[in-house]
């Protein structure tokens, strides 16, 4: 045995030596990975330089607003107080689909639109009298609803000639306001209320009906979105303080969790792996009575051939059989594994009862979570912002469009003919009355504005590589302050003040370069990861088989491959926090001293995550079933003024409070893995150190000393 670890540790470098200066995190270090930290810099001060190019191009109103025929915005100043858009005939749109994406890409619906107060919520269509010699235009359309250039009250024109001109509706159909847009609002199984006299010309009553419903089939249901969206917002408004206590005792279980494993891990194990083997052995012996309930059963596979139906292949003796004996392989295994690792569960056990005491003494370490949340939000903000303005830079164009080409002669008119939406009268274009001046995209033809899709690249890598940089400084941060906790040899006296401070400081201020390091190599592979997803969805009904298992083998490789770079940057940055080496070195060391105690690694690995996942799923599924109670009226507060039947969505508040109670237990969870893995490291460098002599006593706690035998020698006086 002796032989064999020899031959391990060789092949793995040799074991970490014997140094009397060593107590903990080291202070006296240098700066690594320079040539890291100056290129992470310059890429930073980049982002900062498209950031503010962005901002100075662009204008997000683009996007926040709806435009008119014009391209004037909707909402604000001239027309603050008509936040909605309203189109002259939407069923030229064909689908609402199609208003939106038009809309919200740039008005190129081919229809007069112009900003309004509110939307139309009735029925309309032009009183047929309208179209007498002599009628007075004011009283048949609404002035509201016309061009603002054009005035009911002076005019000289008929309706055909208004209507050829589009320059006012002469109908329309009730609407919503969905982001600014005016579309109809068919919320009915059927169009009851649609006046019987209202018709499409050229249509009868039917033809019309039909057709508005097949025009707008595709959003049926979303339009009515506000509706929906002001009645969750109600049922925030009258729920949040409930809420809010949802995620307080979610805080507060999962801190207790954390604290009781102190003392209750050993237990919380042993409950879970023996349950797991309950488990099992209640599957063989159900297969077992299966098995024996179909003695005189005929059927075989060869008789019953291949069939959808599973029920089928139950009635088969073998099938259980079949099961019997793989249970049986695996509960044995499971058995194997317990008996001959035994030792190493109990160190396991052993680490995160540590953790735990850690954790208590620095209570500090929980909140440190809510830092790099900060971080991460300032991050997703900037990127977001950013790409933002950079997809609506340019100036706009508008070009001339014959929006009612069956009137007059609109052959003229190629779509190309630039225009100013100011200045523009139609006099230029008198034999097509429905000439208008329209937006139709933004000016793509600057230098910046052509390399626009270059910089929504640099945007992504950059955001990328910043995001991981937090994680990175947050994973250092944590293990410096662990790390400190387990290198002192009188715990809690010897723990240096304000150790997550310090740990901090030092990350910053000697280590931007390596945790960049590690950053960059994260995410280039998450980059490859995303061409490849989208190269996928592009050719996806493109691709052949081969092509698609390809596809799949590439997508899994680099999914396996971004789990082992971070497992690696992981415990790169423990070494990193404790020597202050640089990243390659860090995770050298790491790597090599984790492969020459890989049953260690595993067993804790897997010890750890059964743990975690248990406390998640008590405190998420916790907290979720005491939400579903509540907020269904099962559960009464007394003296509470809540009623639960007030609710309009009651699952709207229970969604909100399991996602935040999950996103609470995860932050909690994560420093504590954090814990289990630096502390995990030190334990290993500590027995590759240390031999409990005098001269080199362990730093482990007695009850790990205890589990492997070993204890420090007493000096001689």
């Amino acid at each position: 045995m002796g032989g064999k670890k020899e031959e391990q540790q060789a092949e793995y470098g040799e074991a970490a030596q014997f140094d009397p200066t060593f107590n903990g995190p080291i202070h006296n270090r240098s700066c690594t990975d320079i040539i890291c930290c100056v290129l992470f810099m310059l890429v930073v001060v980049g982002y900062m330089v498209v950031g503010i190019l962005a901002w100075l191009y662009g204008d997000p109103r683009h996007v926040l607003y709806p435009r008119n025929s014009t391209g004037m915005f909707c909402g604000i100043t001239p027309n603050q107080d008509k936040p909605n858009v309203f189109y002259f005939n939407i069923l030229q749109c064909a689908t609402a689909t199609n208003i939106m994406a038009a809309s919200l890409q740039g008005l190129q619906c081919p229809t007069n639109q112009i900003c309004v107060k509110s939307c139309p919520q009735d029925f309309w269509v032009l009183n047929p009298l309208a179209y007498s010699p002599g009628a007075k235009m004011s009283d048949y359309f609404n002035q509201d609803l016309c061009l603002p250039s054009f005035d009911l009250s002076k005019t000289t024109l008929t309706a055909t000639e208004i209507i050829d001109k589009q320059l006012c509706p002469y109908f329309y159909t009730p609407t919503t306001s969905v982001l600014g847009r005016c579309l109809p609002s068919f919320g009915m199984a059927a169009t009851d209320g649609i006046p019987t006299n209202f018709s499409y010309p050229g249509m009868t009553h039917n033809q019309t009906v039909n057709t508005i419903k097949n025009a707008t089939s595709d959003l049926v249901q979303g339009f009515n979105a506000r509706d929906v969206g002001v009645r969750i917002f109600a049922d925030f408004a009258s729920t949040w303080q409930w809420i809010v206590l949802g995620m307080v005792i979610a805080m507060v279980v999962s801190l207790l969790f954390l604290l009781l494993l102190r003392f209750l891990a050993g237990i919380l194990v042993w409950i879970l792996i023996l349950g797991v083997l309950a488990v099992g052995a209640f599957g063989i012996w159900y297969c077992y009575n299966e098995y024996m309930q179909l003695a005189n059963s005929t059927l075989t596979y060869n008789s019953v051939g291949f069939t959808t139906n599973v029920n089928v292949y139950l009635q088969i003796r073998d099938t259980w059989l079949a099961f019997l004996i793989i249970l049986s392989v695996v509960e044995g295994v499971l058995l194997l594994i317990l008996i001959f690792l035994r030792t190493r569960i109990l160190i396991a056990i052993a680490l995160i009862q540590e953790s735990s005491k850690a954790v208590g003494y620095m209570m500090s370490t929980l909140v440190y979570p809510l830092v790099t949340f900060v971080m991460l939000l300032v991050c997703v903000s900037y990127w977001g912002i950013t790409a933002l303005y950079l997809a609506t830079s340019g100036g706009p164009i508008y070009n001339v469009v014959a929006l009612n080409t069956s009137v007059g002669d609109c052959s003229g008119i190629t779509g190309n003919q630039s225009c100013d939406p100011l200045l523009f009268n139609g006099t230029e274009y008198p034999a097509c009355p429905s000439a208008r001046c329209v937006f139709i995209k933004y000016n793509t033809e600057g230098l910046f504005q052509r390399n626009i899709f270059n910089l929504q690249i640099y945007n992504v890598i950059a955001f990328l590589w910043c995001v991981n940089f937090v994680l990175a400084l947050g994973q250092c941060t944590l293990a410096g302050a662990f790390a400190s906790y387990y290198w002192a040899f009188h715990k809690p006296s010897d723990i240096p003040m304000f150790p997550l401070i310090s740990s901090f400081m030092r990350a910053l201020r000697y280590h931007v370069g390596s945790l960049a390091f590690g950053a960059l190599i994260l995410t280039l592979i998450q980059l490859v990861r995303i061409i490849l997803e989208y190269i996928d969805h592009k050719c996806r009904a493109a691709q052949n088989p081969c092509a698609r298992f390809l596809m799949c083998c590439l997508k899994c490789c680099f999914w396996c491959l971004e789990k082992f770079i971070k497992f690696l940057n992981r415990n790169a940055y423990i070494m990193i926090a404790i020597y202050g080496k640089n990243f390659c070195v860090s995770a050298k060391n790491a790597f090599l001293l984790l492969m020459r105690n890989i049953l260690r690694v595993v067993v804790l690995d897997k010890v750890t995550d059964m743990l975690m996942f248990f406390g998640k799923l008590l405190v998420v599924g916790g907290v979720g079933v005491l939400a579903f109670f509540f907020f269904t009226g099962k559960i009464q507060v007394p003296g509470s003024s809540f009623q639960a039947s007030a609710l309009n969505y009651y699952w709207m508040p229970i969604i909100t409070v399991v996602a935040g109670a999950y996103l609470i237990s995860n932050g909690f969870f994560s420093v504590y893995n954090m814990c289990v893995d630096t502390l995990f490291l030190c334990f290993l460098e500590d027995l590759e150190r240390n031999d409990g002599s005098a001269e080199k006593p362990y730093y482990m706690s007695k009850n790990l000393m205890k589990i492997l035998n070993k204890k420090n020698k007493q000096p001689k006086n």
